[in-house]
């Protein structure tokens, strides 16, 4: 019988649950609703739509086979200190079903989720086992990271990123500014395809490290003097972009010319995998989904003898 490993993550924007079987999974996914015109959910609605949620996402997965352990994103990062309520509603279910079951639980964080199923989703899983570079692009986080193996895991240092609105958020804020649907990256990538002038800004920088708080400035101008809405979606993502090659150079002249992964939501964007064809993507389907990570480092962490 095909042995799986079952795992859950529970984080700011989306509820998901995966299982992995050394080669392939299945994942099943939702957003949370957000209300039309606002930018995201409060950490004690984010926690009761997960827990009224997790029942409908795991009776869509697809489990065709024996689980052996469960998984669950535990904080944001692995670093001290990092918490957040919402993950909590995950990790009760799993612990509760490895309990329940007499099988092994693991914990990891959302990061290094974000890493694991980047790698695997873009063939590229001996990422997993060397150091690189790795960007985390998403809604509330734009930092890039210096890897290394650990165990069954990596660990993720902070090298580089903003020093103030993330990605994310100035991408959502762009959407919000055009009267868009939260999250407004897909909407944004369709929209700057039909960009003429093609706009951008070079934010400004220090080391590895730039702010995004100019773009937003720049881009409300934009609004202010009636430009086309296509034009204002390229100049935010292009800028973005500009951004993080400008930090990924910094970083190679600092740690070699090492491979580049990009993970996160964000990183589901077409116009940054049209301008950075070095770069390591996950599938789009995966740049947001954590819980297939999640279920790939339990997997590891069960072959690796827990």
């Amino acid at each position: 019988m095909r042995e799986l490993t079952l795992a859950l993550d529970t984080s700011n924007y989306t509820t998901s649950c995966a299982v992995f079987d050394g080669e392939s999974g299945e994942n099943s996914g939702r957003l949370l609703d957000v209300r039309p015109g606002e930018l995201g959910l409060r950490q004690s609605d984010a926690l009761f739509s997960h827990v009224r949620r997790l029942p409908e996402i795991i009776d869509a997965l697809k489990i065709d086979g024996r689980i052996t352990a469960v998984g669950a994103s535990e904080t944001p990062r692995e670093t001290e200190g990092s918490y957040m309520p919402c993950f909590l509603a995950g990790v009760a279910l799993a612990r509760g079903i490895a309990h329940v079951m007499g099988i092994p639980y693991f914990g990891f964080s959302h990061q290094q989720g974000h890493i694991a199923a980047a790698a695997w989703s873009a063939g590229h899983m001996e990422l997993l086992e060397t150091p690189h570079l790795a960007w985390h692009l998403s809604g509330g986080t734009t930092e890039l990271l210096f890897v290394r193996p650990v165990g069954a895991a990596v660990r993720c240092e902070i090298v580089g990123g903003t020093r103030d609105v993330s990605a994310g958020q100035l991408i959502d804020r762009t959407g919000q500014l055009l009267g868009l649907q939260f999250p407004a990256g897909r909407e944004l990538d369709r929209l700057s395809k039909s960009a003429a002038e093609r706009k951008s800004y070079l934010p400004k920088k220090d080391g590895c490290h730039f702010s995004l708080s100019g773009v937003e400035h720049k881009m409300k101008q934009m609004s202010e003097r009636g430009e086309p809405e296509e034009e204002i979606a390229f100049f935010a993502l292009c800028s973005v972009i500009r951004a993080v090659h400008q930090a990924t150079a910094e970083a190679k002249m600092l740690y070699g010319d090492l491979p580049v992964l990009y993970s996160g939501g964000v990183a589901s964007n077409s116009l940054l995998r049209e301008m950075t064809p070095e770069g390591i993507f996950a599938r789009p389907q995966y740049s947001t989904d954590n819980a297939m990570g999640t279920a790939i480092l339990t997997w590891r962490a069960v072959k690796a003898g827990g």
